[in-house]
């Protein structure tokens, strides 16, 4: 069951939110008072204790999931705050359901089940899996919470209660905030493509939210990582476990060599993705679940059906993979990545700082708590 937008009308309490009012820049984000959603059937709802931050909020709220948009993450749109046309497809819907709250990464306790949910989950600490499979995992078919119904930018929020999931381990709040969308998103990718002990495999943008997660989960697995990154991020990219760091300037080929590298994690795409190809081995794999450096590329032919190269997209999360993640942090082989926190009224702060992309990890912001 898929909780409806929020509205305005029929409940007495009310809670902070910011609400995403249409395509632009940062005078889009309403920072208001609205009212406290309610749990249906098969839902609960959640006090948000911590909620991250990340690209996909940007991207939605510019409308750059629209298949006219050509350059790179963020752009210039989000530099300048100009008022930008809305999108007919600028979400992962064929419309984004402006006005909405947004937030995709959700640290949240618990507060009320709704109809038909056990009440021993009542007061539990939970992380939200954003990213739901209500026709079954059968099915590519997805929803986002925060992209097709209202996020964790909120005091409170409320989910499918099959989409919590407790966890138990002495992270902050803050601290758990950072996991589900960068984890769940990395983690889907070196399952789909097999990642495993040995493999050499190649983590562009790995000071990032996502890429430097999949330098940890990659190396859990026992693989050899080379990871890319600006040069002034390079020490803090190596203490996360990666084998070598190069530049994300550096000719990668006169580096590695081509056919070296059995598996090229990459969320960067843009001008250098060519070059991911020439490095991949014979019978390599190249997933991707993001294009900050731009989403449209030069692809040779040649060097993925020459190569018998396999191109693995990855949006829709597998059955195993947020499980699984909250096994890690349970039995301490990940560690979170918290840059800075944020109280949410600041977000627009948050999101200027995160796009200037001079931090290592997430930034979390963290919503007033009643009394």
């Amino acid at each position: 069951m898929t909780p409806d937008r929020f509205d305005t009308t029929g409940h007495d309490a009310t809670m902070w939110a910011v609400v995403t009012t249409g395509n632009g820049g940062y005078e889009m984000l309403d920072y208001r008072q609205v009212p406290v959603p309610e749990p249906g059937p098969g839902e609960v709802l959640l006090e948000v204790l911590a909620a991250g931050v990340n690209n996909t909020e940007i991207n939605t709220s510019l409308g750059w999931y629209s298949s006219d948009v050509t350059e790179s993450t963020g752009g210039s749109l989000i530099v300048q705050d100009d008022d930008a046309e809305q999108k007919p497809d600028g979400g992962w819907n064929e419309t984004t359901p402006f006005p909405f709250i947004q937030g995709t990464d959700c640290c949240g306790r618990v507060v009320t089940a709704g109809p038909g949910v056990e009440a021993a989950i009542t007061g539990k600490r939970v992380l939200v899996r954003a990213c739901m499979r209500p026709q079954g995992y059968g099915t590519m078919e997805n929803i986002w919470m925060a992209s097709d119904f209202d996020g964790a930018f909120a005091q409170y929020v409320r989910v499918p209660a099959s989409e919590v999931f407790t966890v138990d381990c002495d992270w902050s709040d803050a601290e758990l905030a950072t996991i589900p969308c960068a984890y769940a998103t990395s983690e889907n990718m070196l399952q789909r493509t097999g990642c495993k002990a040995g493999d050499h495999v190649l983590v562009t943008g790995a000071s990032g939210g996502v890429g430097s997660a999949t330098v940890q989960l990659a190396k859990r697995r026992d693989a050899s990582v080379t990871a890319l990154c600006s040069a002034s991020k390079a020490d803090q990219v190596s203490t996360l476990g990666a084998d070598q760091v190069l530049a994300r300037n550096d000719d990668v080929v006169a580096y590695l060599g081509e056919n070296s590298v059995d598996l090229v994690v990459d969320n960067v795409a843009g001008p250098g993705f060519p070059q991911m190809l020439k490095i991949l081995k014979r019978g390599g794999r190249y997933t991707s679940s993001g294009a900050i450096a731009g989403p449209v590329v030069e692809l040779d032919m040649r060097d993925m059906y020459l190569k018998d190269i396999t191109l693995v997209g990855c949006t829709a999360w597998d059955e195993p993979v947020f499980p699984d993640l909250i096994s890690y942090i349970e039995r301490g082989e990940i560690r979170p990545l918290l840059a800075k926190t944020y109280p949410l009224k600041q977000i627009a702060t948050a999101q200027r700082d995160f796009m200037k992309k001079e931090h290592v990890g997430n930034f979390v912001l963290m919503p007033p708590r009643d009394g």
